[in-house]
C-alpha cells in the first residue's frame, strides 16, 4: 500500500488575483516539514502574496492549498481562521497596533517579556526603541522587531518576508544562526522571501524562483538536506 507523502504545504493550480491583476499562478509546489525554503523574486513577482496565502491572510482565487494535508479552516463568513502554528513575520500585525514596543512585547509574551527585553533591548541601538510607539519605528526597526517576534514565538512554521534587506551583515549573521538553530533543533519549517539569493542561498535547502507569479525554476540550496536531529514538541 502506497503511503501518502507528508507535506506541510501542498499547492496545486493555485491562483490569486486582485481585480484583473493576477499576482500568483503556481501549478505545483510541495513544501516539506523541517526544511528551509527561499522564495526569490523581484518586486511584483508574487513573493509576498504567496507568503500571505500560506499564512492564511488571503484566500486563493482558485486552486488548492493544503496545510498538513488539510484545507484551511474557515468561519461561517468564509474567512480563513488564523492558525497558531503558523507565524508570518511581516509588518501588518505590528503596524495595526498603537501600543509601545514594551506594551506590545508584554501583551505578546506575558511573563517572558523580561527575558525578551534583556535578550534584545538591553544594549546597542535597539534599547532606545523599548518605550517608543510602534507607529514611530522605521522600516528597519519594524523588520528587526518582526524577526525577534518570529524567533521568540517558536512556531511550527515560520514565514518571513523581505528577509535581510534592512539588516547589516552582523544582524543578518545573528538572525541566520538563530533560524538555522530553530530548524535543526526544533524541526521548524521556514519559508523566507527576498529579492535575491545573496542571503537565502547560504542556508536554504530549496530555492524557488518566481517570475510574474509563476515558478521560473527550483534548485537546491547550498545546505542540501536539513539537519537530521529534531526536537519538536507535540502539538
Amino acid at each position: 500500500m502506497t503511503q501518502t507523502k507528508r507535506l506541510i504545504f501542498k499547492i496545486k493550480d493555485l491562483e490569486k488575483s486582485f481585480g484583473s491583476h493576477q499576482t500568483v499562478n503556481i501549478g505545483k509546489l510541495d513544501i516539506h516539514p523541517g526544511t528551509i525554503y527561499g522564495i526569490i523574486g523581484n518586486v511584483g513577482s508574487g513573493k509576498t502574496t504567496l507568503l500571505n496565502l500560506l499564512a492564511g491572510n488571503v484566500k486563493p482565487t482558485s486552486g488548492f492549498l493544503y496545510y498538513d494535508n488539510n484545507p484551511y479552516e474557515t468561519n461561517w463568513l468564509g474567512k480563513i481562521v488564523s492558525n497558531s502554528e503558523i507565524f508570518f513575520a511581516g509588518k501588518t500585525g505590528i503596524l495595526n497596533s498603537s501600543k509601545s514596543v514594551a506594551s506590545f512585547i508584554t501583551n505578546k509574551f506575558g511573563n517572558k517579556k523580561n527575558v525578551v527585553q534583556k535578550r534584545y533591548f538591553s544594549k546597542g541601538g535597539f534599547q532606545n526603541i523599548w518605550e517608543r510607539n510602534l507607529s514611530k519605528l522605521t522600516n528597519g526597526e519594524l523588520h528587526w522587531l518582526g524577526m525577534v517576534l518570529a524567533i521568540e514565538s517558536d512556531p511550527r512554521v515560520l514565514l518571513i518576508d523581505d528577509y535581510g534587506i534592512y539588516f547589516d551583515s552582523s544582524m543578518e549573521n545573528n538572525f541566520r544562526s538563530q533560524l538555522i538553530s530553530m530548524n535543526r533543533k526544533l524541526g521548524t519549517t521556514i519559508v523566507l522571501a527576498a529579492p535575491s539569493d545573496i542571503h537565502l542561498g547560504k542556508f536554504s535547502s530549496v530555492l524557488v524562483y518566481l517570475d510574474n507569479g509563476h515558478i521560473a525554476r527550483i534548485r537546491p540550496g547550498l545546505t542540501g538536506k536539513p539537519g537530521k536531529k529534531r526536537r519538536r514538541r507535540s502539538r
